[in-house]
């Protein structure tokens, strides 16, 4: 039989026409083998002493401008833990902290050093305390804060999930501890107005405490831990549980306590009327009252200050000394190594 002209046969041995690949298939193929086009900068001895010398230029100032606003932070820290423990408890503090017969009033007086700018913040700083131990953290129930008695699974919160037979809200050692010295200030003869609103985060109080969620046999049991709770405010208003429940990554840690809302002059004394309640001498912890104002990078911090400056530094002086090696042992010219490469070449 014979083939028509222009038809091909399996056994003809005939090549199949080779389907031409698409522009997308190339530019994959060339990313797969690394044949894109690439930016491979030459970097010559000059241009390595530069860059480091700009980027210390640049680092320098930055770290000398935080450190500046970090220093223009005022402070005031007074420890009163161990000041305002009577003179015949000094040698026995926990027993004096846990006899509930005894007052634990206590007077300080704090003068100003420099001008205090409003706000003023006040914290109360814990150090020794361990808010990040793994059970305490998971003793709570988040669910519960939300929807109260509402929601009964609590088995996270032990061992404060139950007191007498009946649920606590807020069940868990997180809530049980919670702090409770108080404090009250007189500037000269007038008391002191304190802000206590909008201490916590406003996310916190709208979406993590119900609205319509009340305490509830809280601390009510036999071994009492930290502050109570007024059973007839609501937990998203009760900013001080809240602001206690969002825990503390280290050991030494500060949560606000309240703003000042006008300005103290340097040389005036602010004296403080404080109850000494919370024990942190059963685990050798230390308490502390701190007024600060801030500045635009925050608190008293000169750790961002620093950080900038030492890099700053470090790149100048690495600048300086690639330089000084670069003037001893100078690097050829590009023409030089290649005549050089030449010669070798033409050697062999």
């Amino acid at each position: 039989m014979e083939m028509e002209p222009g038809s091909s046969s399996g056994s003809s041995g005939g090549s199949q026409p080779h389907s031409v690949p698409s522009r997308r298939s190339r530019a994959f193929y060339r990313f797969t083998q690394q044949n894109l086009p690439a930016c491979k900068p030459a970097l010559t001895p000059g241009l390595v002493i530069i860059t480091f010398l700009l980027l210390g230029i640049i680092c320098v100032p930055v770290g000398l401008v935080c450190l500046h606003a970090s220093r223009s932070v005022v402070e005031i820290v007074d420890r009163y833990d161990i000041e305002c423990i009577p003179e015949q408890y000094q040698s026995n503090k926990v027993s004096y902290i846990k006899d509930s017969m005894i007052s634990k009033d206590c007077k300080r007086d704090l003068k100003v050093q420099s001008h205090m700018k409003a706000p003023i913040y006040i914290y109360y700083e814990l150090e020794n305390y361990y808010q990040n131990h793994r059970r305490y953290v998971k003793s709570r129930s988040d669910k519960q804060l939300l929807h109260g008695l509402k929601y009964r699974d609590t088995s996270l919160c032990k061992p404060q999930e139950t007191s007498n037979g009946l649920p606590i809200v807020p069940c868990g050692l997180i809530a049980w501890s919670l702090f409770n010295d108080t404090y009250s200030f007189v500037r000269g003869t007038t008391a002191m107005n304190i802000s206590r609103k909008n201490i916590a985060w406003k996310s916190d109080q709208d979406h993590k405490y119900g609205k319509h969620v009340y305490p509830f046999n809280s601390q009510n049991g036999s071994f009492i831990g930290g502050g109570k709770l007024d059973p007839n405010t609501p937990l998203s208003d009760q900013e001080d549980l809240i602001v206690w429940m969002r825990t503390a990554a280290l050991p030494k840690f500060r949560k606000l306590y309240g703003r000042i809302k006008e300005d103290l002059n340097a040389g005036e004394v602010i004296t403080v009327h404080l109850v000494n309640n919370y024990n942190t001498y059963s685990f050798g912890g230390k308490k502390k009252l701190v007024f600060t104002t801030s500045s635009w990078l925050g608190g008293k911090n000169d750790f961002l200050g620093l950080a900038y400056a030492a890099t700053g530094f470090s790149f100048i002086l690495v600048a300086i000394l690639f330089a000084l090696i670069h003037v001893k042992n100078p690097r050829p010219h590009g023409d030089a190594i290649l005549s050089s490469w030449n010669r070798k070449t033409s050697a062999r």
